[in-house]
């Protein structure tokens, strides 16, 4: 497979995750979104996002879409 080409979008999720203390393994509990799913996000390598996991992880981080995903460079 070929390199993929960048989606120009960055997620926030590890900064958010260390603002508020929790772990990964403590975000998929309150979440139910699987640990696995999480590092994708968290390491920028999701090609899309379900608004479902955009609203679960905006309810248990208590932040907006727009904290947890910016334009890359802003």
């Amino acid at each position: 497979m070929g390199e993929e080409e960048p989606t120009g979008i960055a997620c926030h999720l590890d900064a958010l995750l260390g603002e508020r203390g929790l772990s990964l393994a403590e975000l998929s509990r309150l979440t139910g979104i699987t640990v696995a799913n999480l590092s994708v996000l968290k390491n920028n390598r999701a090609r899309a996002v379900r608004f479902s996991t955009l609203r679960a992880l905006c309810r248990a981080l208590d932040c907006t879409p727009g904290e947890l995903f910016t334009l890359d460079g802003e």
